[in-house]
């Protein structure tokens, strides 16, 4: 799986929960993966933290989970929870997908409980076309990431629906190690780890394998193909 895979999260935590089996699996397959974070996700420090030391700690935590897959960890300077809702920060990451050129894209669905989230899917949407449109002229020539996915997290769970069953066995236990370095996913008041292994299991069984994540994509690209012969 000579691949680069580039998920991008509106906070450090995101895709490393719901897309870091496939990072990890394109990582041990001799692939390169890259987590792009629109805001450190800061404003969930823990009572009495300091907001400015604790961005600081998940971005050292998010450089060390991309460390373990051999990969690279970037993080933008926007505030969490009110993360920009425009062209700026599109074509901050419209320059990045032009940098790092990706061949799969992974960001947020569509509909979340969470503001950001939502701009982040906006976002992304639209830089994954900036980046592709020669057009648009940037420092770095164009560059079209022919796949695109939405990843399953509980945050955007209204109207997911589960398209794409990508078998993570192979990243599974890396995953596994790895997330640990996200104190939020073991230590705070919600199982995030916990959940998301089980997820991931879950959707092995009905995917027949050991472990998936599963992924919506755009609409427009839902289609089946089909010849006589196919039948």
């Amino acid at each position: 799986m000579n691949k680069t895979i580039l998920a991008i999260g509106a906070h450090i935590g995101d895709m490393e929960l719901t897309a870091g089996a496939l990072l990890a699996s394109c990582a041990v397959s001799g692939g390169h993966a890259v987590t792009l974070a629109l805001t450190a996700g800061e404003k969930g420090a823990p009572a009495g933290a300091d907001v400015a030391a604790y961005r600081q700690e998940k971005i050292a935590q998010a450089q060390a989970f991309m460390r373990d897959l051999g990969g690279e960890a970037i993080v933008l300077d926007h505030p969490d929870g009110l993360l920009p809702n425009n062209d700026t920060v599109r074509f901050e990451v419209c320059d990045i997908i032009r940098r790092v050129k990706p061949d799969i894209i992974v960001t947020h669905h569509a509909c979340s409980m969470h503001k950001d989230h939502m701009a982040c899917h906006a976002i992304v949407t639209d830089a994954w076309f900036y980046a592709a449109i020669a057009g648009f002229e940037r420092e770095l020539p164009p560059h079209f990431a022919r796949t695109l996915y939405y990843a399953e997290n509980w945050e955007d769970a209204q109207d997911f629906k589960p398209y794409v069953y990508m078998d993570v066995s192979q990243g599974f236990a890396l995953w596994e190690k790895a997330i640990n370095h996200h104190a939020f996913t073991v230590h705070g008041s919600f199982p995030y780890k916990e959940y998301y292994s089980h997820l991931k299991r879950l959707r092995g069984i009905e995917g027949r394998r050991q472990y998936c994540e599963c992924f919506m994509i755009p609409p427009e690209q839902v289609k089946l193909v089909k010849t006589l012969e196919d039948m």
